[in-house]
């Protein structure tokens, strides 16, 4: 009964986990360049029961064996928090430093922490004329930080050549990953990672942003499923409490 309570226990912390990052995934849903988190959940080994006090089935070599029971659930754990990078849909602006990825590929920014990646390409311009984030991290071109003087026409072409009344300026850096699954998630629709390989021909769309890739429909069904899995761990502890109460009260007193 004990260990009733601890596997109980153990499912319980992984869907309340699982809640967090379903609520995390709505509450970005109109966040650009968000990409959503799925968890992986696993078991942890069964156990293979068998009746001790029963007679022996003979074996063929291995002596008698014992009739089976089945196998018992030992719990379960939160094994990792994935990013799912699928294209989230691209929404017109008509902002001339907007600009979207369709396909792979990734912004490189500078932060305080290093080169970060990003999906959200609504760019602007700091009060030192250099191309940043919306978070107001500094966006690396090919040649190193893109600067234009105050005031300047700014536009960013489909090959991610920004000019400024006409003159080139610079180039977006767009890189890649080959396992982007490894990617961590620093906040702001940034993430932080190794193994980034310039990408030869990334295809931009200026003028568009690219939206969020959470579905609200499939993130409120996932968080029913959290819940009522959460439930029944709940059902199965007042249960497993209710027979301690019995085996102490009751069959002591016997």
């Amino acid at each position: 009964m004990i260990r009733g309570l601890y596997t109980a226990a153990s499912g319980m912390v992984a869907q309340q986990k699982r809640m967090d990052t379903i609520a995390n995934n709505m509450a970005n849903v109109n966040t650009a360049g968000f990409k959503r988190d799925e968890t992986v959940v696993e078991a942890f080994p069964q156990l293979l029961l068998s009746r001790l006090n029963d007679p022996g089935i003979p074996g063929a070599d291995k002596g008698d064996v014992r009739p089976l029971v089945g196998g018992l659930g030992t719990g379960a754990r939160l094994q990792a928090v994935l990013p799912i990078f699928t294209q989230g849909p691209l929404r017109q602006t008509e902002a001339p430093l907007d600009v979207a990825i369709a396909g792979n590929g990734f912004f490189v920014v500078q932060t305080p922490a290093g080169e970060a990646y990003t999906r959200n390409g609504a760019f602007q311009l700091d009060e030192q004329g250099y191309l940043v984030t919306s978070a107001g991290y500094r966006v690396l071109g090919q040649g190193g930080l893109i600067r234009v003087q105050p005031g300047s026409k700014v536009v960013i072409d489909e090959q991610g050549q920004v000019t400024a009344n006409g003159q080139p300026v610079g180039k977006l850096r767009v890189v890649t990953f080959a396992n982007p699954q490894a990617l961590q998630k620093l906040g702001d629709s940034l993430f932080q990672g190794t193994g980034a390989t310039p990408l030869a021909e990334p295809v931009l769309r200026p003028g568009f942003l690219e939206q969020s890739n959470v579905n609200p429909v499939l993130e409120m069904v996932n968080m029913l499923t959290a819940m009522r899995t959460y439930e029944a761990g709940q059902k199965t502890i007042q249960a497993e409490d209710q027979l301690l109460e019995k085996a102490v009260n009751e069959v002591g007193r016997v």
